[in-house]
């Protein structure tokens, strides 16, 4: 038999296609850019001629029909009505679903620490069909589970989550709201110590690496920089559409300080006296009553300012090429897909300097200081009277995407990592380790999953299994 995730059989890894196993606690693309970068990452690398399966929680990703999905549902409390009557006496069995129930009850998000102990198990009996697993910024627990136990194991920081915990801190109105706040956040403790143990994690971007190192304490050497990609087929012009000359767009979760919404709106309402047509386009949703609900009313924007939500890629490519700009007023960004995908669109864009955003922009856009809604102001007038500008840096920024980020280039230097992360764990495993391990860690030859699913289509649910 073949210890687990040490595979012999066929050809070196160093040359044939990889089995790849991608990992995601809740990965559909409207939860936010975790799902995009499964969605994308998965295709590429099938596109490369590499098998993938993806492992995740729910909400479910959509994903490429050559892609098989494997899910591991929980609780999914936060799509539930009804959350403190979700537990069944089943969920008794599994320490999994109870403190995924438990955490959220109590105002934790345990979800990535719930979905590590579900993968975990699934891997101990299934590991032995990957070379590599690679999880999507879960950081759980479970990742040292599957390490410790033969398989080699990368893990993706988008960026340290701590950056969102300190300005929804900061954005508190009160010291119980902070304290909330803080137990929301309570699983960060855990990713700070997984990642702190990995021997092998990727960033997206020069900002990211930096602050892992800094806010996580990280050691820099094993860390990898590949930057995301942008899908230069969809996120692409359309001539046929002409754009609204009085639309902006931009891509925000209402209510997340993070995004950096309230300056564009402070930003929107400095100008509407000037340019009474000046309306926004918001791809997210407006919580009733929120933060984001007052500021509209206060600044009597409600008519100027429209949400929407639960769009395909393609609406969002249609929304794209029907405003004349794009703005990314956050405040912090690990990467900055939005900012990418207008760009491919060939959409003039208005970017802060939060976080990586200017590595993505380049000279391609315009770039103002996070959180300064003057300078934002002043620079959608500068576009809204400038044609010519509106153009010129349209084309850049296409430009600019085509040539330093696409899919397939970030899908060929995470595969020559992979075959580093392998070659480096076929070199340090001796015979005798091999035969060492526990009779229960060894290959099996067992059925397939019943939870298996092509392509991201349905297939009922399991049981929550003990974990």
């Amino acid at each position: 038999m073949t210890a687990l995730g040490n595979r012999t059989d066929g050809p070196s890894a160093q040359s044939r296609p990889l089995n790849i196993c991608l990992l995601g606690y809740r990965s559909h693309p409207h939860c936010g850019g975790q799902g995009v970068y499964l969605y994308y990452l998965s295709k590429a690398l099938v596109e490369a001629g590499h098998q993938v399966d993806v492992i995740s929680g729910q909400p479910y990703p959509e994903l490429d029909s050559r892609v098989r999905l494997i899910k591991k549902p929980g609780l999914n409390l936060y799509e539930h009505p009804h959350p403190a009557r979700a537990l069944r006496p089943r969920h008794l069995l599994s320490w999994a679903d109870f403190y995924e129930w438990f955490g959220k009850l109590s105002g934790a998000f345990a979800e990535p620490y719930s979905f590590g102990r579900r993968v975990a198990r699934y891997l101990r009996v299934h590991g032995h069909k990957y070379d590599v697993v690679h999880d999507n910024q879960s950081l759980c627990y479970g990742l040292l589970n599957i390490e410790q136990h033969g398989l080699p194991v990368v893990a993706t920081i988008h960026h340290p989550i701590t950056r969102d915990r300190q300005l929804a801190i900061d954005a508190a109105s009160d010291w119980f709201h902070r304290l909330l706040v803080r137990r929301w956040h309570s699983f960060l403790g855990m990713q700070i110590k997984v990642s702190r143990r990995l021997k092998h994690i990727v960033t997206v971007s020069t900002q990211s690496f930096n602050d892992i190192v800094e806010q996580f304490g990280v050691d820099s050497s094993r860390l990898k920089l590949v930057y995301n990609g942008i899908d230069t087929d969809l996120f692409a012009a359309q001539p046929h559409r002409c754009p609204d000359p009085w639309q902006i767009m931009t891509t925000a979760s209402a209510d997340q300080p993070l995004k950096g919404l309230r300056f564009l709106l402070q930003a929107l309402a400095s100008l509407r006296g000037r340019y009474p047509e000046l309306k926004l386009l918001v791809v997210g949703k407006l919580r009733e009553g929120g933060a984001t609900a007052q500021l509209l009313e206060e600044l009597e924007l409600q008519s100027a300012v429209r949400f929407v939500s639960g769009i395909s890629n393609q609406e969002m490519v249609n929304h794209y090429n029907a405003s004349s700009m794009v703005v990314c007023p956050s405040l912090y960004e690990g990467f900055g897909l939005p900012a990418g995908e207008a760009m491919g669109c060939g959409i003039p864009v208005i970017s802060s300097d939060g976080g990586a955003l200017p590595e993505v922009v380049g000279d391609a856009g315009i770039v103002v200081p996070a959180g300064d809604s003057d300078a934002l102001a002043r620079s959608i007038e500068q576009l809204l009277t400038d044609a010519d500008l509106r153009q010129t840096l349209g084309l850049a920024g296409r430009q600019r995407i085509e040539d330093k980020f696409s899919w397939q280039v970030a899908a060929r230097h995470l595969v020559a990592y992979y075959r580093e992360i392998i070659a480096e764990k076929t070199e340090t495993e001796s015979p005798r380790a091999q035969q060492a391990k526990p009779a229960e860690l060894l290959s099996q030859n067992s059925a397939n999953s019943p939870e298996v699913a092509s392509g991201g289509s349905q297939h009922p649910k399991s049981q929550g299994e003990a974990a």
